[in-house]
């Protein structure tokens, strides 16, 4: 669970700069980067063990 998790931050990082650089779709994109940063924080409070 926690491995997916880590792959939808990343997902959601790449989606952030897509949509940054790309065209600016509002807060939507800023909400996703949000998200991907709570998310990448948690695996690292949690110590993400393999």
């Amino acid at each position: 669970m926690g491995n997916l998790l880590y792959v939808i931050a990343v997902i959601l990082i790449i989606a952030w700069a897509i949509g940054f650089l790309g065209y600016h779709a509002g807060g939507v994109i800023h909400i996703l980067l949000i998200i991907a940063i709570i998310a990448i924080l948690l695996r690292v409070i949690r110590g993400g063990t393999v």
